[in-house]
């Protein structure tokens, strides 16, 4: 029993300390923010956040972080915790199946739809103010 209590206080201490782990901001480029409670507050060079710290980085922003002798990137456009973006593949993943579409003259009309600009122009002409 003494020796389960004792390995469960081993894990907890050894899963904070990882959880516990500080980064600090070495750059900054463009709009990256981290959660405080309910607002985004900007993130600044010489900053430092911990690894469950949520950081929103905008579309051409990137964030360089360091901890210890490690150097980290969190590149543009990502949201979530620290530790899950600088361990995150930074790649884009693009999915799906292109199939090929019949554009044969059977699914087309042969009388010509009216745009809303040829409509409102229309309109104008028959409207007395227009004219005015």
């Amino acid at each position: 029993m003494k020796k389960m209590i004792l390995v469960l206080v081993i894990a907890f201490a050894v899963s904070a300390a990882a959880f516990a782990q500080s980064y600090t901001v070495q750059e900054v480029t463009g709009r990256v923010q981290r959660e405080a409670g309910n607002n985004r507050v900007n993130v600044a060079v010489g900053d430092t956040i911990t690894a469950d710290t949520v950081i929103h980085t905008g579309v051409g922003a990137s964030l360089v972080l360091r901890s210890g002798g490690n150097t980290f990137t969190v590149p543009a456009a990502r949201t979530g915790a620290v530790s899950e973006l600088i361990n995150s593949d930074s790649r884009v993943r693009i999915g799906g199946n292109i199939t090929r579409v019949e554009t044969e003259s059977a699914g087309r009309t042969g009388r010509q739809a009216s745009t809303a600009s040829a409509r409102a122009s229309d309109a104008a002409e028959d409207d007395d103010i227009a004219a005015e």
